[in-house]
């Protein structure tokens, strides 16, 4: 029988041939996702376990190994300096390094060789004085183009610095914090993208359902037992499922390295990490088939009952209202947990996920419901035959009708879920910087000095494209709305900034000159503060601001005369734009994985809701020529295709996108504590799109509809 059903499958005739291409390529999707997911978990776990290892913990009070790390920038980009000084024999290297650095050498990574070489030395390379011993192994680095520095110095320099700690060994894991907070997001992204596939695939397997298991029952009643029917249909399934899986695999290989590129962590991975498991890989492989084996012998109930169970159909039971209970679940779940959201990130995994999951597993399981009671609605307000014939089908089937756009509906409650969060998160958290904070250098001290030397500032004050240098001192009333105190003669030259009160000669100003989220720039007016400038003098300097004309080279230049002139700088000299570009990176990252969700699951949904309508059409093409037959016009039949799949289309998009931003709104209020911001003009335009690409697909069906409805097809049937 086995070699009965390959011959069946690959032998078929074109209607097998269609179904076999169909089926192959929704399990090779659904195979080339999860792959893709499962390979992005662990390219994380690896990134993270080479950023642990270039950030060790304390390990003991006389570790041989003095170790440091500061943050520094190079127009946007992060800079990770490592400073280091071995105290004495058996020092730990870390990986990527031949031996540790002496005091005076330093190791950069490939990506930082070539921005030294290719830039100035005034504006980077002055930076790490000495000589370059070499370059960190880009394999130990936590990606490609990661800028990182690790300099030698003497123990007593760098256990004077700020977070200087002695270490024993290298830390070979990742912290679980961060890599289960990403695995929150991969997860629902793995959701997202894989469940409008299921469906697809699901939508698939029915194709020509009828035909299907008209031609099993006749099978079972020439002699054919269950068994050798369950085996035949299995075979079909199966080897729809192995194709499915190897294209599947190939489109994984072929599209690792640009699922490498994609920086959802801030930083793009290394090709290498980006790879499966072999067990991982065995199962997907074994596990793939094997669940097409078995979702066919499900699929086949109604055959095995008796071989006369296809041709006695009735009208199957309505569905009930319990089927709401599943999305009521998923709402309260999430509603449950605002204000009770668990400190552990891996129980927060196991919190948000299912809530998630269940929402879209609630939406496709009320789906049929929701849509017989639209159907009764509709009936009940039919004027025209069209109406009332596309209503009462509804109504008889409405698992059928629903079945045709759920894969739309999950692939519209994932866009707007994805969206709401991703652009929330990113209007809450992204920093948007104007052009004088952007061009404003500023050096905090963490040890304050008494005072900075007159040739320190004029050689500042000097450099090509800087306007001013302004020294910031500590304000003593720690009660005060101001955290600092500036010399008016030193912000009269700064007008940018702003300017004193009448009659001042000390004001009270904001550190940088900008302050957080404040009004700043040439309107501010600083109050008045009750000091003299000899008082002022003698207060400790906390920061020096640099006004420059905002290009590269004299950021940079700025910047790196800074850094030789404080060489124990806690936080190393940056602008706004630097943190803020830090930060925005991830977040830019998060958008990209947004967009990936988006144009992943429409088009999939689209292709889904294409296969059922034609499925459903084929199926149903006796019925409707038997209604051409007594007098039906061609375009009524098309206004009851059309209502019959664009009623409960636009319905469920409506309730698909209410629930994604009640779950959006809810994720967002118990994770995070923000606020939902409606989703923007590009949502829209995506949405509104997706749908008239969905009524486009029903409606490119009408010329099928005119070729399978002939007189013929009654006579053949």
């Amino acid at each position: 029988m086995i070699r009965f059903g390959v011959r069946l499958t690959l032998a078929g005739g074109r209607e097998a041939a269609v179904r076999l291409a169909v089926m192959a390529g929704a399990v090779a999707l659904g195979v080339w996702l999860l792959l893709g997911t499962l390979a992005g978990v662990n390219a994380v776990d690896a990134q993270f376990a080479r950023l642990a290892a270039l950030s060790p913990q304390a390990s003991a009070a006389d570790g041989p190994l003095w170790w440091a790390e500061r943050a520094d920038f190079f127009d946007g980009r992060s800079i990770q300096r490592i400073d280091l000084a071995a105290t004495g024999a058996g020092a730990p290297v870390p990986e990527g390094l031949p031996r540790l650095p002496g005091p005076g050498e330093y190791y950069v990574s490939p990506a930082l060789a070539e921005l030294i070489a290719a830039t100035p030395a005034g504006e980077l390379g002055a930076r790490f004085p000495g000589r370059q011993a070499g370059l960190v192994d880009a394999a130990a680095l936590p990606s490609p183009g990661s800028l990182t520095v690790i300099a030698g110095g003497t123990p007593e320099f760098v256990s004077q610095l700020y977070g200087a700690r002695r270490v024993t060994t290298f830390p070979t894991e990742a912290p679980g914090i961060p890599v289960a907070a990403l695995d929150l997001i991969l997860s629902v992204v793995a959701g997202g993208l894989l469940f409008p596939v299921l469906i697809f695939i699901g939508t698939a397997t029915r194709l020509t359902a009828a035909r299907r298991e008209q031609r099993f029952a006749a099978m079972r009643l020439i002699g054919g037992t269950p068994r050798q029917i369950s085996v035949v249909a299995a075979v079909e399934s199966t080897v729809a499922a192995v194709l499915g899986t190897v294209a599947g695999f190939a489109l994984y290989f072929a599209f690792r390295v640009q699922l490498a590129r994609i920086p959802f962590t801030g930083m793009p991975f290394h090709p290498h990490d980006v790879t499966l498991g072999p067990l991982v890989a065995a199962a997907v492989a074994v596990g793939v088939p094997v669940g097409a084996a078995l979702a066919a012998r499900v699929a086949l109930r109604r055959v095995r009952i008796s071989p006369l169970g296809v041709v006695r159909r009735v009208t199957p039971r309505p569905p009930r209202w319990f089927r709401l209970i599943p999305l009521l679940l998923g709402v309260a779940e999430l509603a449950f947990f605002i204000g009770r959201v668990p400190e552990d990130s891996t129980a927060q995994v196991a919190v948000f996920l299912p809530g998630l999951l269940l929402i879209m597993v609630g939406l496709v399981i009320a789906g049929p419901w929701l849509t017989m009671v639209g159907a009764r609605l509709l009936a009940r307000r039919a004027q025209r035959p069209a109406t009332l014939i596309a209503a009462r089908r509804l109504a008889d089937n409405p698992a059928a009708a629903f079945r045709a756009i759920s894969g739309v509906v999950v692939g519209l409650f994932v866009t707007t879920v994805s969206v709401g969060i991703i652009q929330s998160i990113v209007a809450e958290r992204g920093t948007h910087v104007d052009g004088l904070a952007a061009s404003t250098m500023v050096a905090h001290f963490e040890r304050n000095p008494d005072s900075v030397p007159a040739p320190v500032v004029a050689s500042l004050a000097a450099g090509p494209g800087v306007r001013s240098v302004t020294v910031i001192r500590d304000n003593p009333d720690r009660d005060a709305e101001y955290s600092a105190l500036a010399s008016c003669a030193d912000l009269a030259r700064t007008p940018q900034f702003g300017r004193c009160a009448e009659g001042a000669t000390v004001a009270w100003v904001w550190q940088d000159l900008i302050g957080y989220g404040t009004a700043h720039g040439p309107y501010t007016v600083w109050p008045a503060a009750p000091l003299t400038e000899a008082q002022l003098a003698a207060l400790p300097v906390i920061s020096v601001v640099v006004s420059t004309d905002g290009s590269t080279a004299a950021l940079e230049r700025t910047r790196t005369a800074l850094q030789l002139a404080f060489p124990d700088l806690r936080i190393m000299p940056a602008t706004d734009w630097d943190h803020a570009n830090d930060q925005n990176s991830q977040l830019a990252g998060f958008e990209q994985l947004a967009a990936v969700v988006i144009f992943a699951s429409l088009p999939i949904a689209g292709c889904s809701l294409a296969v059922s309508v034609i499925a459903g059409l084929t199926d149903r093409k006796r019925p409707f020529s038997l209604l051409r037959l007594t007098g039906v016009p061609l375009g009524v039949l098309r206004r009851v295709v059309a209502l019959e799949s664009a009623v409960p289309l636009l319905a469920a998009a409506v309730l698909a996108i209410a629930a994604g931003l009640l779950g959006a709104q809810l994720f967002l209020t118990a994770q995070m504590g923000d606020d939902l911001h409606p989703p923007g003009l590009t949502y829209g335009a995506i949405v509104t799109g997706g749908l008239l690409l969905s009524l486009g697909i029903i409606a490119a069906t009408f010329p099928l509809l005119r070729r399978i409805t002939g007189p013929e097809t009654a006579r053949s049937e």
